[in-house]
């Protein structure tokens, strides 16, 4: 009976609705009533929007199988692009900063990508992907981005052998760029570098750049070499026991550049000049390519 009576009064005021003004008793009664739920209704809509964004995901959730493994490769490509662009990204640093090298030293060079290292710690070596046929032969520099790392020792016909600076049988005339102090930068069998027969009378600081000083002239002059690490000497020495610290890491040599002529080069840090083997050669044009190959 009370759902009878219900839905009758409901009838009945729905009749008295339609037919009354918009000023009417029952359209006050709607505005007021609107007036004081809007609020309620706001707040349980930003209440419940989580969970309808919940509701939603669950929706497009109910994949197939050979759907939901489709997404996994499509993700493990994206994935695996994204690794490869980035390896791609890095060696056009690396290609870029070879190519400006060159470019600051004027040096006729060659590229060639770093194949192998030694793994005895007797000798310090990496072998690269070019040789003879490239033009290189022994004894030719080795430089990385940063400055000189090694000078070739044998070269096949398409790979070369690269002693490093830091091998024990390796020896680099050097000066000291601020006070251009020279001396002999030798390697050790433990890697460590030596800047050796300078004075105890001779200022040498611990960050003084080590650049190449072209006696000799296997070496252009003017090539970074490293940074002094540590100066020490005792009253009674002669010379100073001053240590070096490579430009760069042995394992992250990738990509170098085979100086192949003996130009004049400039030194990019004070701007001073100077002569190879070749001293004709003051102009120095950059013949080569930073181009590793393959």
């Amino acid at each position: 009976m009370s759902l009878v009576a219900c839905c009758l009064c409901a009838v009945v005021l729905l009749t008295f609705w339609m037919r009354e003004p918009e000023t009417g008793a029952l359209h006050s009664i709607r505005d007021k009533s609107t007036a004081i739920t809007a609020p309620l209704l706001n707040a349980g809509a930003f209440i419940t929007t989580p969970l309808r964004a919940m509701t939603s995901g669950f929706d497009s959730a109910h994949l197939s199988e050979d759907e939901y493994q489709q997404l996994i490769s499509d993700n493990e490509t994206l994935r695996s692009e994204n690794v490869q662009l980035q390896e791609y990204q890095q060696e056009n640093d690396r290609l870029s900063a070879l190519l400006g090298l060159k470019d600051a030293y004027g040096l006729e060079s060659t590229g060639a990508r770093v194949i192998s290292q030694s793994l005895d710690s007797w000798n310090r070596t990496i072998t690269i992907n070019k040789g003879s046929q490239a033009g290189l032969r022994a004894g030719m520099p080795v430089m990385n981005a940063n400055g000189l790392i090694g000078q070739t020792e044998s070269v096949g016909p398409d790979s070369s052998l690269v002693r490093l600076i830091t091998d024990e049988q390796s020896a680099v005339g050097v000066f000291v760029q601020s006070n251009r102090v020279e001396g002999i930068l030798t390697g050790s069998s433990d890697g460590t570098l030596y800047l050796r027969y300078v004075g105890v009378d001779s200022a040498v600081k611990v960050g003084d750049n080590i650049i190449t000083s072209g006696a000799g002239g296997v070496y252009p002059k003017g090539i970074t070499v490293g940074t002094v690490y540590s100066v020490d000497f005792q009253s009674t020495d002669i010379y100073q026991t001053i240590v070096v610290h490579p430009i760069t890491k042995v394992d992250t040599y990738e990509e170098v550049l085979v100086v192949t002529g003996s130009e004049a080069t400039v030194n990019p840090g004070d701007g001073t000049s100077g002569t190879g083997a070749d001293s004709s050669a003051a102009t120095g044009t950059a013949t080569g390519t930073a181009t590793a190959g393959e």
